[in-house]
């Protein structure tokens, strides 16, 4: 017969565990009682960070959207269901629980870097392939089994999700148990004890991975979780050694995977990080997880006295490449302050690299206020720091022209969703808003395309000013792209388009407008020159990029406004960058 899983047996029913043959005692210590829920609590932590992690994990390094994050918890939460009727099974609830813990901390452990080799390892086959059959760079090796083993790779981190929720859900009814045979005072309110220190558990879990593990390595907070699970299985074993089943070998277990946990929380973030660059076609000579996103840069040598190249990737998607970064940020910047009546006060929202911002201050206005959300990507562009290679500090630096250390600059580390209501009520007025944040691949960018978040914007424009978004690819988003216009729109302002190629990106688009007065386009019809030094751009490449193909605009009147809580903008961009959704109208 096999026992219910949270004490409701009558007091004098067997438990099936080895030492368990005679009748409980009546009463258990107060430090036994506290002990074992003190041990459930910190599980109940470590189990929440091991939601987090392997999420977080598919979403920094694999760039899964928001569904994948939120598949992840779900996966876990009904595994740990399952994993709750799955501990019925065990006879010795303390061999049990001993077991558990060891089992639990090593593939905590093991699971980010394990995931980061088969991946990397994944991306790199074909590359060795072809250079072992000195196949043409045309010709790699994707199909078959490799391309099987790419695409099931990125299933991995579920995987381990179940694997750690079948583990996590025995844990609640292995300790119940264990209370329940030490003392029939627990009887009654057992399962009502335990689960009230699971969930106050996991809400210090909650607490501590938002306050310090989202910060620092994620192969580092996988490791260090791992110890929690490992330590709580050697005082368990401390304090009940009697009534354990092979009691030695699991202390000598524990032991072992103390020194392997211990040997991947200083090695493991390296090791880790070395995998995650099989990733990038570049060689990656710089990472740092900062509290809110994963940064890499690349660098790819060219000889012939040429510069390298450098790329910054954040959360696995290109941000920018220095051989193209003119480009984009010309076209975002130039036509904006070319279209506004002055640009003496210029709000940049986004941005922290400074590319943009080196661009506004060719125009010498007297103030300029950027707001940005990570404070660490900002120190990086501004003061870069001493583990980066010289090579790459010189070369950030070189890209910005400085420009985050300039005098007339004001920056504000704040959620842009929120920051511009601080510029509202202090009264401040803008010439011109140049808006360039990531795409809206994120429901928490969404509102930052919203039409309550470009209302608020409006009230920041002066009224001759212009403001200029960047509006994501209209060759692969075309959707999302005219969705961004028509909010704009619907915000108050007399909007145009345009569009132009940046090789590292393809076709990319941006949206202008005004308040009053003529629109954006017919205030830039009369510009013949670029009244600021600039080697790049030139009124005609502005003004051809007015023009769209003839039918491109032809299911306008379909196409919806991005309004605040739809996500609208969200699902068109989702479709849109699906394989299959890719729309060819250039």
């Amino acid at each position: 017969m096999t026992t219910p899983l949270l004490g409701d047996l009558p007091a004098n029913t067997t438990l099936g565990d080895s030492q368990q043959s005679s009748p409980p005692s009546r009463q258990v210590s107060w430090f036994d009682d506290a002990l074992l829920l003190g041990i459930m609590a910190s599980l109940a932590g470590c189990g929440l960070i091991y939601e987090y992690l392997l999420s977080h994990y598919a979403g920094r390094i694999l760039g899964a959207l928001e569904a994948a994050i939120y598949t992840m918890i779900g996966l876990m939460i009904v595994s740990m269901g399952v994993g709750a009727f799955a501990a019925r099974k065990i006879k010795c609830a303390f061999t049990g629980f001993a077991m558990l813990e060891l089992t639990v901390a090593l593939c905590g452990s093991f699971a980010i870097i394990i995931t980061a080799a088969v991946i990397g390892f994944g991306q790199q086959l074909p590359l060795t392939i072809a250079n072992t059959l000195g196949l043409p760079p045309d010709h790699l090796p994707n199909g078959g089994f490799i391309a099987s083993l790419q695409t099931l790779s990125a299933y991995l981190p579920y995987v381990w999700g179940v694997l750690l929720g079948l583990m996590i859900g025995m844990e609640i009814p292995l300790i119940a148990r264990v209370r329940q045979s030490l003392s029939e005072a627990h009887l009654l309110h057992n399962a009502g004890t335990i689960y009230g220190a699971d969930y106050i558990g996991a809400g210090i879990g909650a607490a501590i991975w938002v306050g310090f593990m989202l910060a620092i390595d994620i192969q580092l907070a996988a490791a260090l979780t791992a110890s929690v699970n490992l330590l709580a299985g050697l005082v368990f074993i401390w304090r009940f050694w009697s009534k354990i089943n092979h009691v030695k070998l699991l202390l000598i277990g524990h032991i072992i995977a103390s020194v392997v946990i211990g040997l991947l929380a200083v090695k493991g973030p390296t090791w880790e990080q070395h995998f995650n660059n099989l990733l990038y076609k570049d060689h990656v000579v710089y990472a740092k997880a900062t509290r809110f996103q994963q940064l890499n840069f690349t660098e790819r040598l060219r000889g012939g006295g040429l510069p390298p190249v450098y790329n910054l990737y954040i959360n696995g998607r290109l941000q920018f490449s220095s051989s193209d970064e003119h480009i984009y940020h010309s076209f975002l910047v130039h036509p904006t302050l070319a279209a506004s009546a002055r640009h003496d006060n210029v709000l940049i929202i986004g941005g922290g690299d400074g590319l943009g911002l080196k661009q506004v201050l060719k125009w010498q206005p007297k103030a300029v206020t950027l707001m940005d959300l990570d404070k660490d990507l900002l120190a990086l562009f501004k003061s870069p720091p001493a583990d980066m290679p010289q090579r790459l500090r010189d070369a950030l630096l070189a890209l910005n022209g400085d420009a985050l250390n300039d005098p007339r600059l004001t920056l504000m580390v704040d959620d842009a969703f929120n920051g511009v209501d601080k510029l509202i009520q202090n009264g401040q007025m803008f010439d011109a808003i140049i808006v360039d944040l990531p795409d809206p691949s994120h429901p928490d960018l969404n509102k930052l395309y919203s039409d309550l978040f470009y209302r608020k914007l409006n009230e920041l424009l002066s009224a001759d000013g212009v403001i200029t978004v960047q509006s994501t690819s209209p060759y692969h988003a075309p959707k999302a792209f005219i969705s961004v216009g028509k909010t704009l729109t619907a915000s108050g302002f007399n909007v145009k388009q345009y569009h132009h190629n940046v090789p590292s990106f393809g076709e990319w688009g941006w949206s202008i407008g005004s308040k009053m007065g003529k629109n954006p386009q017919q205030r830039l019809a009369a510009l013949t020159d670029i009244p600021v030094p600039e080697e790049w751009l030139t009124p005609g490449l502005i003004h051809a990029s007015f023009e769209f193909p003839k039918n491109f605009y032809a299911d306008i009147d379909k196409i919806k406004v991005n309004e605040i809580g739809s996500l609208q903008l969200y699902y068109y961009h989702l479709a849109a960058w699906s394989e299959n959704e890719v729309i060819n109208l250039f």
